[in-house]
């Protein structure tokens, strides 16, 4: 009897014991979370000192996606002998610079996806990797600032793809009017004046026309999470048919080092390009302006990120 009350004594003090060791190692833990958390705030604050200085801040950021596969015999798919793959990638680069009177805003939008389904059972069917996704878009805005919320500026913003249809169509947004700076990480462009040039093979569809520009930029950092967003609209003088904009979205965040999870999606309205698509593509002759089905474009890639 005495040893079993021996034993019982030994495994209620060794709990006891565990216990409170586990109570202390998670105070401990508490504890240093909130050092870390207080060292990061310095951090952060020294980096917003540091973003604030005068002079270039040049960075990038993108992300990489892709996925392969291969089959064969298997005959539970409609295709049992193929081989399937897709391989992306995203860059988002900047060269800003911030002085008293003045500020040169330059980013970099890149998009480049392929993709490939090869039936091996069919000899005529594409074996390669063939274009997706293809963005390219570039911008410069200068500004000659009025007070620290708002300057005049001018904008040259350039957009078209690279992989197959360089510069058909390309479009070149060249303007003046103002620019809005509400917070440090959001700035607005307002340009009453703007010419819309329109580059492209297909001259009785695609139109240059005066109109305003529009574009809001937001750009922020938090911890290891990363965001940049884009709206560009052109809004046409001469016809609602001319209009167009688009909505570019990047997200990332880091999980080890410089490597982590990136997602980009972009929203796009051009009916223009809906048209040239219909007459050309689809061979619709019937095809124009006011019976053209003008859908909304979408482009998304998930995937790897890694920050430049």
């Amino acid at each position: 009897m005495k040893r079993i009350l021996f034993i019982l004594f030994l495994i209620v003090g060794a709990s006891n014991s565990f216990s409170q060791t586990e109570d202390e190692l998670k105070a401990a833990k508490a504890s240093k979370q909130d050092s870390i958390a207080a060292i990061q705030g310095r951090v952060d604050a020294i980096q917003a000192e540091i973003d604030a200085l005068p002079g270039w801040k040049v960075g990038a950021f993108g992300t990489i996606g892709g996925s392969f596969s291969g089959f064969n015999n298997w005959y539970a798919q409609g295709t049992p002998n193929n081989s399937a793959g897709t391989i992306g990638f995203t860059v988002n680069g900047y060269a800003n610079r911030n002085e008293s009177k003045y500020f040169w805003r330059n980013a970099l939008t890149l998009n480049l996806n392929w993709v490939k389904f090869d039936d091996k059972d069919d000899p005529n069917d594409q074996s390669g990797f063939r274009q997706a996704t293809d963005v390219f878009n570039i911008s410069s805005l200068y500004g000659h600032k009025l007070s620290e919320k708002f300057a005049l500026s001018g904008l040259a913003e350039y957009r078209t793809t690279i992989l197959s249809n360089f510069n058909d169509p390309g479009y070149l947004d060249v303007g003046v009017g103002a620019t809005w700076t509400p917070v440090k990480d959001l700035f607005v462009v307002i340009h009453p004046l703007n010419y819309n040039f329109v580059f492209s093979s297909g001259d009785a569809i695609f139109e240059s026309s005066l109109g305003a520009k529009i574009v809001a930029d937001y750009s922020k950092e938090f911890g290891a999470f990363k965001l940049k967003s884009n709206l560009s609209v052109f809004q046409s003088y001469k016809s609602s048919n001319l209009s167009n904009w688009t909505w570019t979205n990047s997200f990332s965040y880091t999980l080890w080092k410089m490597i982590g999870i990136g997602f980009d999606f972009g929203l796009r309205d051009n009916k223009q390009e809906a048209l040239n698509y219909a007459l050309t593509t689809l061979g619709d002759t019937n095809a124009t302006f006011d019976n053209i089905d003008n859908k909304l474009q979408t482009y998304y890639t998930l995937g790897l990120s890694y920050k430049f």
